[in-house]
C-alpha cells in the first residue's frame, strides 16, 4: 500500500485522533415553501432559544458563555427589525431572515481582525439554527467516533455532539481563534484548520494529528482504529506544594493557572498552584449588560479569590474591542484594551469598583491590557483611585490593589524600566508575537510561520526581563504552557509560569528535570 498522505494544515486543539470520515455538506437550498411571516419568525427565533437554553443545561462556563452570546444575539431587536423589514416588504420570512443574516456574516468575514472574522460562524450557526425551526428540518448529528470533515463547524453543533467515544475536527478554513477551536481546547479534542479543501470519501478513516498540525489520509487497517482522547487532568497535579515547584539545581520556580471562567477553578485544589497568574475577565463579562452590572461582576471576583484563599488572584480588565467585541457594545475597531476602557470609563469605573470591592476577599492582583505607554498605567490607576474615594466618603470596605500590566505590545517590552509605577509585569507572548509580525490574531497565515517568530519573541522577552529591575514578573501566553519551550524560557529569565490547567503537568515535569538556565540536568 503506498505511504499515507499527509497533509499539512495548522494546529487548533492538540491531540490525535483517527477515525471515519464526515464530510459536512452546505445546508440544502431552500425552495419557497407557504406564506411564512412575522408570526412564525418569532416562533422560530423562540424554539431556537429554547433549543440553546437546554443546551446549556449542565455545560461548562466556556460553553456556557458561547451559548448566552447566541441567545443574547437573537434577542437583539435590531435583527429582528432588520428581517422585518424584509417581510413587510413582501419577502417570505425565511428569506427575510437568510438575508439578514447573510449580510450579518458577510460584514464579520470581510473584517481585518481574525476574532471579528471568526464570529462569522457564530452568525452563521445562528441563521441556521432559525431556519431549522422554521423549514422543520433540524441539522443532524455526526457519528460519535468521527472525524468531522468541513469549511467550518458551527459551535451549538459542537456542543450537541457526545466526543466521549473520540474523534476529531479537520477544517478546510477555520480560525484557532474561533468558538469550536476554544471548545475543542477546552475538551480535548484534537483539532486542525486551514487543511486546504482535499478529497476524501465519506468512512474512510482518517487522523487528525493536532499536535504537528496535520491531516493523514489514506490509512492502513492497523492504524484506522479509532483513537479515544485522553480526558483532561481534572486537578492542578497531585503534590499540595502551593505551585512552588524547584529546577534541579535548586531554583524556585512558581507554576500558576490561567482561567478563562470561575467555574473552571471547580476540579482545582487550590494547594496545587501557586494562585491564578491570569483571568481574562472579558469571558465572565461578555455582554455591555455585564459589564454595567457592578454586582454581578463583584460576586465572580470574591468567588475566585475565595477560592484562592490567599494566594495571588492576577484578574485582568475587560479586553474587549478591535478583534474582540463586546455585545451590544459600538465601538471603533481601532480600539481595543486599555484605549477602549478610556474611551469607555464608564464601563472601566463599574469594573474598577467591583475589584475594589472584592480585594477585601483575598489577594488581589490588577493587570492591564494593551499597554504601550507608562501614562496608561497612571491614568487607570487615577481611575481607581477616585473610585476608592468615593467609597470611603460612602463607607463602603474596599481595598486598593496592585496595578500591573499585560507585557503585549512591543514598544512597552522594550521600554519595561520607563514603567515605574507599574507593581508587576505579565508576558502576553501571543499578542506579543503577533505584533512582531504585523499579522492578524490566530489567522490560518500566521500559523504556518508561528514557530519561526518564537526565537525573536525569546529574544525580546530575555531583553525585557533584564531592563524589568526587582519587579514581579510572569509569563501567561500560549508559550508558558508548551513545554518544548520551557528550557528558552528559563534561560531567558522566567521564574513564574501561568499555564491552563490541563497544561500543568506537562509543565510541572519540564521544570524538574531542567537548571535554572535552561540545561537539562544531568541524567535526565
Amino acid at each position: 500500500m503506498a505511504a499515507p498522505l499527509r497533509l499539512k494544515a495548522t494546529s487548533a486543539s492538540p491531540g490525535v485522533a483517527s477515525g471515519p470520515v464526515y464530510i459536512a455538506e452546505p445546508p440544502a437550498a431552500v425552495s419557497q415553501p407557504a406564506a411564512l411571516g412575522h408570526l412564525e419568525l418569532a416562533t422560530a427565533i423562540e424554539t431556537a432559544i429554547n433549543e440553546l437554553q437546554n443546551l446549556a443545561i449542565g455545560s461548562d462556563a466556556e460553553s456556557g458563555d458561547i451559548i448566552d452570546f447566541q441567545i443574547e444575539v437573537l434577542r437583539d431587536p435590531t435583527i429582528v427589525e432588520m428581517a422585518g423589514a424584509r417581510i413587510n416588504a413582501g419577502e417570505n420570512a425565511i428569506f427575510a431572515w437568510v438575508g439578514t443574516l447573510d449580510g450579518y456574516v458577510r460584514e464579520l468575514e470581510s473584517a481585518e481582525e481574525e476574532q471579528l472574522r471568526a464570529r462569522g460562524v457564530d452568525i452563521l450557526d445562528i441563521k441556521n439554527r432559525v431556519l431549522a425551526a422554521l423549514t422543520g428540518t433540524p441539522v443532524e448529528d455526526f457519528p460519535i467516533g468521527s472525524i468531522y470533515v468541513g469549511k467550518d463547524m458551527e459551535p451549538s453543533r459542537f456542543l450537541a455532539h457526545d466526543w466521549s467515544a473520540g474523534g476529531g475536527i479537520a477544517l478546510y478554513a477555520g480560525s484557532a481563534a474561533g468558538h469550536v477551536a476554544l471548545l475543542a481546547r477546552s475538551r480535548s479534542v484534537p483539532m486542525v484548520i486551514g487543511a486546504g479543501r482535499f478529497a476524501t470519501a465519506a468512512g474512510q478513516h482518517i487522523r487528525v494529528d493536532g499536535d504537528a498540525g496535520v491531516v493523514v489520509l489514506q490509512l492502513d487497517s492497523q492504524s484506522a482504529a479509532p483513537i479515544r482522547p485522553t480526558p483532561p487532568v481534572a486537578s492542578a497535579g497531585p503534590a499540595a506544594d502551593n505551585g512552588i515547584l524547584r529546577t534541579k539545581d535548586g531554583s524556585q520556580i512558581l507554576l500558576s493557572i490561567n482561567l478563562n471562567a470561575p467555574d473552571e477553578i471547580d476540579g482545582i485544589i487550590a494547594a496545587t498552584v501557586a494562585g491564578i497568574g491570569l483571568m481574562r475577565s472579558e469571558f465572565a463579562v461578555t455582554s455591555l449588560a455585564d459589564a454595567a452590572n457592578e454586582e454581578k461582576q463583584f460576586a465572580i471576583y470574591r468567588r475566585v479569590l475565595e477560592w484562592a484563599d490567599g494566594r495571588p488572584v492576577t484578574i485582568r480588565m475587560l479586553d474587549i474591542g478591535g478583534d474582540k467585541p463586546l455585545t451590544g457594545l459600538l465601538a471603533s475597531p481601532e480600539l481595543r484594551g486599555i484605549r477602549l476602557l478610556f474611551a469607555q470609563p464608564k464601563i472601566a469605573r463599574v469594573q474598577a469598583r467591583s475589584l475594589l470591592r472584592a480585594a477585601i476577599f483575598g489577594n488581589l492582583r490588577v493587570m492591564l491590557p494593551m499597554v504601550t505607554f507608562p501614562s496608561d498605567v497612571d491614568q487607570m490607576r487615577q481611575i481607581f483611585r477616585e473610585e476608592a474615594a468615593e467609597f470611603t466618603h460612602r463607607g463602603v470596605p474596599h481595598r486598593l490593589p496592585p496595578i500591573g500590566m499585560m507585557v503585549e505590545v512591543p514598544a512597552a517590552a522594550l521600554m519595561l524600566d520607563q514603567f515605574e509605577t507599574a507593581d508587576f509585569f505579565s508576558f502576553g507572548t501571543n499578542d506579543l508575537a503577533h505584533h512582531l509580525t504585523a499579522s492578524t490574531r490566530n489567522d490560518v497565515e500566521f500559523g504556518a510561520c508561528s514557530e519561526k517568530v518564537v526565537p525573536a519573541v525569546l529574544r525580546l522577552l530575555a531583553y525585557a526581563v533584564k531592563i524589568a529591575g526587582s519587579k514581579p514578573l510572569s509569563i501567561c501566553g500560549d508559550l508558558a504552557g508548551d513545554p518544548r519551550k520551557t528550557a528558552e524560557l528559563l534561560s531567558a529569565g522566567i521564574r513564574h509560569f501561568s499555564v491552563a490547567p490541563a497544561q500543568l503537568p506537562a509543565i510541572r515535569s519540564a521544570i524538574g528535570g531542567l537548571n535554572a538556565d535552561g540545561t537539562k540536568a544531568a541524567g535526565e
